[in-house]
């Protein structure tokens, strides 16, 4: 009973009616998500099914300060379809059967969910930070352009990226996500 009442304080999933209410408000995105990653409606549903179950159990991790639960949702999901994969790759396919070509369809997707992902990680740093990791990284702009823009030394703009590059890292694994950086 005591686990029972500490879910119902932390995240809001641990309550039926609030997992009810995500459920209703993602899993059409989930599957979707899923299908197009893993080119099987069986396996899509296995991993919204998986999703959800997961987040239940890990409602008391879900900090809405840190990531939006639509994040942390489709962070679990993603985790779930590369393990899919993975246990799908590992399997010799099956006679008569023809190689699904899902990462094309999938990139646009997992890009979307990346990029999801980083937007929410470049809120949480500090405004120096993510400045210049926007004007160098994202715009493609050259440091010296981006110092004299701002009125600082370019070996401060260096400087700010590096360590910017280094708190995004921490971020996105406290958000769950262990992709490549």
């Amino acid at each position: 009973m005591r686990l029972i009442s500490q879910r119902r304080h932390v995240g809001g999933l641990g309550d039926e009616s609030a997992l009810r209410a995500a459920y209703e408000d993602h899993a059409g995105e989930l599957f979707r998500f899923a299908h197009r990653s893993l080119g099987d409606a069986g396996g899509a549903e296995e991993a919204v099914q998986e999703t959800f179950l997961r987040a239940w159990r890990a409602a008391h991790s879900f900090q809405p300060d840190t990531a939006s639960l639509r994040t942390w949702l489709f962070s679990i999901c993603r985790n779930i379809v590369i393990d899919i994969s993975r246990a799908r790759a590992s399997r010799p396919p099956l006679a008569d059967t023809e190689p699904i070509d899902t990462p094309s369809a999938a990139q646009p997707l997992e890009e979307l969910v990346v990029g999801l992902q980083v937007e929410e990680a470049l809120r949480r740093l500090s405004e120096q930070h993510r400045q210049v990791l926007v004007e160098v990284h994202l715009r493609d702009r050259p440091a010296a352009e981006v110092a004299a823009q701002l009125g600082i030394p370019e070996g401060t703009v260096r400087s700010r990226v590096y360590y910017g590059l280094q708190a995004l890292k921490l971020v996105l694994e406290e958000m769950g996500w262990h992709g490549e950086y």
